[in-house]
């Protein structure tokens, strides 16, 4: 858990929530392909990722995972077709659905998924991220 993002009550063990600021959260990280967590929900995650050149094909045979463009613009391969996502728009990746995604130039994102996903599902590679890295 990310304690800067929480102030906890004097006197008691009650949590109150700050609010996030997805620029000053992008400030502190450059590394592309490197999902950082900045909240949960239940047992979801928010991750913002900087994503910039390929990705690599996988798929999460547990879950589905959503993709929202905060800045930028990417687009997700999928066997039969590729889809462009711009900023402001979201894509559902439903479970199990092979894809890619890539960006031209550097964006932005924001994943949601259940804690524990890995980031290139089954693989293992350069490219896999460490789970739970909060900023």
């Amino acid at each position: 858990m990310c304690f800067t993002d929480y102030l906890f009550h004097s006197g008691s063990n009650k949590i109150i929530m700050k609010k996030i600021n997805f620029r000053k959260k992008f400030e502190k990280f450059s590394e592309h392909w490197s999902p950082k967590v900045i909240a949960e929900l239940n047992d979801y995650q928010f991750k913002l990722v900087k994503i910039k050149d390929d990705f690599v094909w996988h798929n999460h045979e547990h879950t589905d995972e959503a993709f929202i463009v905060i800045e930028g613009k990417i687009f997700i391969e999928f066997e039969n077709r590729t889809e462009e996502i711009n900023k402001g728009e979201m894509i559902i990746v439903p479970k199990g659905m092979n894809h890619r995604p890539f960006a031209k130039n550097e964006a932005k994102i924001m994943i949601i998924e259940p804690r524990g996903v890995k980031n290139t599902g089954r693989l293992n590679n350069e490219l896999t991220a460490p789970n739970d890295d909060w900023i």
